[in-house]
């Protein structure tokens, strides 16, 4: 086989964010801080303003000081496993019809939460779960690291130039980039820096997100 005729091989591959990008779970995520913050007899409002910018053991430290964020962080992932459990999620426009239209090895999830969470999640909204998730736990650096968005493209046998990133938040678009990536913002009234393409909702991007999938290998931006 000749190199050329390899590369018409080639698949695009989609790599999608989770949270603020499939799924709405902000509500969620501040009503699981709130709890956890009462039951640290912290002010609710003040975590809450720090929490849904950084991560846990940042949190902790900015908020909580003084207790041991372990301790913390055992608490916490108590609280969002019931939330999976019982909490009311909403999956975004377009999202069904979206990865219902990959074709299944084509796509995979890349997110700053845990994989059995997001199962659970998946389940209750009936979204369907890809063949690769990458998770908190599969990677040792998390975003804006590369590493998140080359791990799953490495699964899928995909190379980063063909591979798309749906993302809604400014460290998985510095992944996404960081990754050789093409990157398209969705969720977001204003466009994140540095995405090649903007959308203000997911439901606007499906057309085109399913139109990069069944085009030829590289990368795209317009």
């Amino acid at each position: 086989m000749t190199s050329g005729s390899a590369q018409s091989g080639r698949s695009r591959c989609v790599l999608f964010d989770v949270d603020g990008t499939l799924m709405d779970a902000v509500s969620n995520q501040r009503q699981v801080w709130r709890a956890w913050a009462k039951r640290y007899g912290l002010d609710a409002d003040e975590v809450c303003q720090v929490a849904l910018r950084t991560r846990p053991m940042e949190t902790f430290a900015a908020v909580s000081g003084n207790l041991d964020p372990h301790e913390c962080l055992a608490a916490l992932h108590e609280l969002e496993d019931e939330d999976v459990r019982s909490g009311v999620y909403a999956a975004f426009d377009g999202a069904s019809e979206l990865l219902s239209g990959l074709p299944t090895a084509s796509w995979a999830l890349v997110t700053s939460n845990y994989e059995h969470r997001v199962r659970g999640r998946f389940l209750r909204t009936g979204l369907p779960v890809p063949g690769v998730i990458v998770d908190a736990a599969t990677v040792e650096e998390g975003k804006p690291s590369p590493v998140p968005y080359l791990r799953a493209a490495a699964r899928l046998g995909a190379e980063p130039e063909d591979c798309l990133v749906i993302e809604d938040a400014p460290s998985g678009v510095q992944s996404g980039l960081r990754a050789g990536m093409t990157v398209w913002g969705v969720n977001a009234v204003v466009a994140v820096e540095g995405v090649h393409r903007h959308f203000d909702s997911l439901r606007e991007a499906v057309p085109h997100i399913l139109a990069f999938a069944s085009g030829p290998h590289g990368k795209a931006t317009a």
